[in-house]
């Protein structure tokens, strides 16, 4: 298992970066060399945002925490990322060939106290076609206010490739540029 720690904001010492290597401790035993781990912490406002990014098999996992304390902030992003595990354990077990370790790891998992309920299997109810039309990322958010809408899937002018442009929660805007 690789983990990689970055601090934005903040400096990451020898200390903390090996308390948080021996909270992730816990994984390795079921992903081995498979399971890619980036722990990212910054700093917002007067509180410590923790974010892990699990990558196994192409497959992401993603949970993020805020706390005052860096490693009560690890604590509960590693419990969120768990969490986000088992909540998918139905289709990870049914589907054990895209997920090998993950499936192991909630097989072998016996000290979780946890029940599931049977959920409905997602479907896509609903399907929509549209011109790809070149434009700039201006001009996709003037689109993309006008439409009412939260995300504008739109060919970038400039570089001819597929962009999605989206609202974030803080009000801003993001932009998805993929690389070929």
């Amino acid at each position: 298992m690789r983990i990689t720690t970055q601090g934005k904001g903040i400096k990451i010492g020898k200390n903390l970066e090996q308390k948080i290597l021996d909270k992730m401790a816990k994984f390795d035993k079921y992903f081995g060399e498979e399971g890619t781990f980036n722990v990212c912490i910054k700093s917002v406002g007067n509180n410590m945002a923790t974010e892990i990014t699990m990558k196994l098999n192409g497959k992401f996992f993603r949970a993020e925490a805020k706390d005052e304390e860096v490693l009560t902030a690890v604590d509960k992003t590693i419990d969120k990322l768990e969490s986000q595990i088992r909540k998918q354990k139905t289709k990870i077990l049914n589907r054990k060939k895209e997920y090998p370790q993950v499936a192991s790891y909630l097989e072998e998992d016996s000290s979780a106290d946890y029940d599931f309920e049977l959920e409905e299997e997602k479907t896509i109810v609903k399907r929509k076609n549209f011109e790809l039309r070149p434009m700039t990322a201006e001009d996709a958010i003037l689109q993309m206010e006008m439409l009412g809408h939260n995300f504008l899937v739109y060919m970038d002018q400039d570089t001819e490739s597929v962009c999605v442009i989206y609202k974030r929660k803080d009000g801003n805007y993001g932009l998805i540029e993929p690389e070929y």
